[in-house]
């Protein structure tokens, strides 16, 4: 079973600054790290698709100060 996560902080708290600094860096290229391959490629198909309807007509633009109004008034 994992260690809690209380018990990952007290350790935490006894590392150096630079070592605290080293973990988080570590951390954060963990979670930034590139996303499945497949997700990816689904991606860039429906960004090539949604670019392709746009030039070629078939769906209108928004400007972005409109996209912004009416997020502005959905979330008050």
């Amino acid at each position: 079973m994992a260690r809690a996560v209380s018990e990952i902080y007290a350790e935490i708290q006894k590392l150096s600054d630079s070592d605290k600094e080293e973990l988080i860096r570590a951390l954060m290229a963990e979670l930034d790290a590139p996303a499945d391959a497949d997700v990816e490629k689904a991606w860039l198909k429906e960004a090539q698709k949604r670019y392709r309807d746009l030039a070629e007509g078939r769906v209108q633009g928004v400007p972005g100060h409109l996209v912004f109004e009416r997020l502005r008034a959905r979330l008050g």
